[in-house]
C-alpha cells in the first residue's frame, strides 16, 4: 500500500473525468486539477475542458500517443521535483483504467498516489436513457463486461456465460462488433424480443442514442456508423413488457427504520 505524502516529496493523484461533460467531474476531482503541478490525461477520451481547470501554465501530457514507461518516466521526473501529479483517467479509474500496472511502478519507488472515483460512462448511460438497472420482480443485478477483442477475456466470463443470469448488462469497449454481441446474447437465452439501448459518447454535445431490441439493433448500429465510444445497455430493465413491482421502500404499508407501515 501507497504511503501518504509528506512535505516537500512529490506525489501522484488518479482522477476520474467522468464520462464527458465537464461538470460531471466530481469537486474533489476539479480541486486535485486546480493544484496539479503536471497533468497527465488520457487525450483520446477525456474532454479538454476540464484542462482549463488547472492553473495557468500548467504542464499537461497527452497519455494517448505514450506507452506505460513513458507516462511512468513522466510520473518519477515530477516526483523528483516535489510535484503533485494528476493522472486524469476517463469515466471511473477502476473499469478498464488500467491503472493497476502503474500503481506498481509507484510502490517499487515508494511514490504515495491515491484515487479519486469518477462518474463511468455506464451511469451516464443509463441517465440518457431515463432507465434503472434495478427493478423489483426485473433485475437486482448489473453485470458490467465487454467482448474478446485484442484484449482477451477469461473463457468464464464469456459473453454468453454471463447472458445466462438474464441480469440487466452494460457492455464496454464493444460496439464495434455488435453483431457478435448479439449472437452471445441470443446463445446466453436472451429473446430476441430483449430491449437494447447502444448509447454513444454519452454526456457529451453529440451524444447518440440508439433504441431497439436484439433483432432490430446491429442494423441500427450499422446506420448510424457508430464504431467506439459507446456503452451497450441489455435487459428488461430498459422496456419491462409486463410492469415491475412497486418498491417497497417508498410503499406506505412498508415498516422500516424511519417509518411505520400503515395497513392496506
Amino acid at each position: 500500500m501507497s504511503q501518504k505524502k509528506t512535505s516537500g516529496e512529490g506525489e501522484v493523484i488518479f482522477v476520474g473525468a467522468g464520462p464527458g461533460d465537464p461538470e460531471l467531474i466530481t469537486l474533489k476531482g476539479s480541486r486535485a486539477l486546480e493544484r496539479a503541478d503536471r497533468v497527465i490525461f488520457a487525450g483520446s477520451l477525456v474532454n479538454p475542458e476540464l484542462l482549463g481547470l488547472c492553473r495557468p501554465g500548467t504542464p499537461c501530457h497527452d497519455s494517448a500517443h505514450l506507452t506505460l514507461e513513458e507516462v511512468i518516466a513522466l510520473m518519477f521526473e515530477g516526483c523528483k521535483n516535489g510535484e503533485t501529479i494528476v493522472r486524469l483517467h476517463t469515466g471511473d479509474p477502476s473499469m478498464y483504467g488500467a491503472i493497476k500496472e502503474q500503481f506498481e511502478h509507484l510502490d517499487k519507488q515508494e511514490i504515495p498516489y491515491s484515487v479519486i472515483p469518477g462518474v463511468s460512462s455506464v451511469f451516464a448511460a443509463a441517465a440518457a436513457v431515463k432507465r434503472e438497472f434495478t427493478l423489483p420482480d426485473i433485475s437486482q443485478t448489473l453485470i458490467l463486461t465487454r467482448i474478446a477483442g485484442r484484449t482477451p477475456v477469461p473463457e468464464r466470463e464469456a459473453l454468453a456465460k454471463l447472458a445466462q443470469h438474464q441480469a440487466s448488462m452494460s457492455i464496454f469497449l464493444s460496439v464495434q462488433d455488435m453483431g457478435s454481441v448479439v449472437q452471445a446474447l441470443q446463445e446466453g437465452g436472451y429473446p430476441i424480443s430483449t430491449p437494447i439501448a447502444v448509447v454513444a459518447k454519452a454526456s457529451w454535445p453529440d451524444e447518440e442514442i440508439l433504441l431497439g431490441t436484439l433483432e432490430t439493433i446491429v442494423e441500427k448500429v450499422k446506420t448510424a456508423g457508430i464504431r467506439k465510444q459507446a456503452q451497450i445497455l441489455v435487459g428488461d430493465f430498459l422496456d419491462p413488457a409486463n410492469g415491475y413491482a412497486r418498491s417497497k421502500l417508498y410503499d406506505p404499508t412498508f415498516t422500516h427504520e424511519y417509518r411505520q407501515g400503515t395497513d392496506k
